[in-house]
């Protein structure tokens, strides 16, 4: 579920590591399905223990930690978290670092995994381009410009929620925040992206910025399964702020209709049909 506020609420989380030296790396005991960790433990042991941590950032939903040339790189997929101060449970802890700051007590990085769909990737920086950029990674939704965001909606006639979801196009935005932005947008998710109106583009834009910014100060949203947390393991709040997401039957807050939900691209939709014709 970790979309774009949920990742940046993770990477920001972690900026305490940054100026820290990696003390040690551990991949706990787990009897859960492993996740994908490349290359071994063992080979980023010894490529990055001893080394200074220059940065945290965010890469579309990936969390990256930067170790002088190196970038380890963190996907939590549908259950992974971040977190430097505890996880739900201990029993589906995938990966560890040590992080020592001068004269302050050692920061323990935990990635959790509950369903083992994450990963954990260690690539240089030519290699972070080439494997996961080029081809493969858009613009991020709080940079791309609004002629840069029209023209790449524009050229597919896929639905436009479906077309939101395609990371090659805009990277960062992901299921429960498109349906929040086009019931913003007043636009209804079935709609071919190459039939939005240039006033609705326009709304739908804004909704992209307003929402994600948002969300990010709410630090992300919460479901009811409580999967995820932020980086000191404490819930988001963004959660009671959602207006269509996940409230089929229930009714719009702008309108006297029920909410609907239908299912595009094996993904489920939740939006108003007056609202959103």
């Amino acid at each position: 579920m970790p979309e774009l506020p949920e990742v940046e609420t993770m990477a920001r989380g972690l900026r305490p590591i940054v100026g820290g030296r990696i003390l040690k790396v551990r991949k706990p005991r787990c009897a859960c399905r492993p996740i994908v960790i490349e290359p071994s433990v063992s080979a980023i042991r010894r490529k990055i223990e001893g080394r200074i941590v220059s940065l945290v950032s965010r890469l579309g939903k990936r969390v990256v930690i930067h170790v002088d040339d190196q970038r380890l790189v963190f996907q939590p997929k549908m259950t992974g978290l971040v977190s430097i101060d505890g996880v739900p449970d201990p029993g589906h802890l995938r990966f560890e670092l040590l992080v020592e700051q001068d004269g302050e007590p050692p920061i323990q990085v935990l990635f959790w995994d509950r369903r083992g769909l994450g990963t954990v990737t260690l690539l240089n920086e030519s290699q972070v381009q080439e494997k996961l950029i080029t081809g493969k990674l858009g613009p991020d939704a709080l940079e791309i410009d609004y002629d840069d965001f029209r023209a790449r909606l524009l050229a597919t006639r896929r639905p436009i929620k479906v077309a939101l979801l395609d990371q090659k196009l805009v990277a960062g935005v992901g299921n429960l925040y498109a349906s929040e932005m086009l019931f913003a947008a007043k636009i209804a998710p079935t709609l071919p992206a190459a039939s939005v109106s240039a006033r609705k583009m326009r709304r739908l834009y804004t909704a992209m910025l307003d929402i994600l910014h948002t969300a990010i100060e709410y630090e992300g949203s919460t479901l009811s399964d409580g999967t995820y947390r932020n980086a000191v393991n404490d819930p988001g709040s963004y959660q009671n702020e959602h207006r269509v997401y996940d409230r089929s039957g229930q009714p719009c807050p702008s309108c006297p209709c029920l909410i609907e939900r239908i299912v595009q691209a094996q993904r489920s939709t939740f939006y108003c049909p007056k609202c959103q014709k």
